[in-house]
């Protein structure tokens, strides 16, 4: 059987050096990595993808999505998730999949940072990251913690549509 190549697809392959990463504000902290979007690769569906690292004590805020799905995979750390006011234990190996509209926090109330892989369908997370955040480079020192951006509200209202609602708290 001969391939057909004119639906294939193109190929990209990342890593460290080409993925963009950002510091999140409080009271997540941490930082949060970008290895795929429509930014950086033709694509058919629009989708993003990339990590988060929260550390001790770390949180991200309640929100939910009106029209995007999002897949998270636990890689290390243990924590909380909150979904629809039901309690999920985090640790590796857990995989979430969160369809629209349902309201969701993560927790590290571990003894290390919490790091998961995060996919999100169709993109725009990614801008959220870059605007609330500040640029970060592999090996930098970490900063202390900084407040969200005074415009979040503008910020959150802008990013493609990716929230249906956030609690300041």
């Amino acid at each position: 059987m001969a391939e057909n190549t004119e639906d294939k697809g193109v190929v990209y392959y990342f890593n460290r050096q080409t993925e963009k990463s950002y510091w999140q504000p409080k009271p997540a902290n941490g930082f949060v990595t970008v290895a795929i979007s429509p930014e950086f690769a033709q694509m058919k569906r629009d989708f993003s993808m990339g990590t988060q690292t929260v550390p001790v004590g770390g949180r991200v805020r309640e929100h939910a999505h009106p029209d995007h799905e999002e897949v998270l995979h636990f890689i290390s750390g243990r924590g909380k998730a909150i979904i629809d006011g039901k309690e999920y234990v985090l640790e590796p190996g857990v995989t979430v999949f969160l369809g629209t509209h349902n309201s969701h926090t993560f927790i590290n109330d571990g003894e290390e940072d919490l790091h998961w892989a995060w996919f999100m369908q169709p993109s725009g997370l990614e801008y959220f990251f870059r605007d609330i955040g500040r640029p970060r480079k592999e090996g930098d020192p970490t900063p202390e913690p900084f407040e969200r951006p005074e415009n979040i509200e503008q910020i959150e209202g802008t990013d493609k549509g990716v929230f249906a609602y956030t609690k300041n708290t």
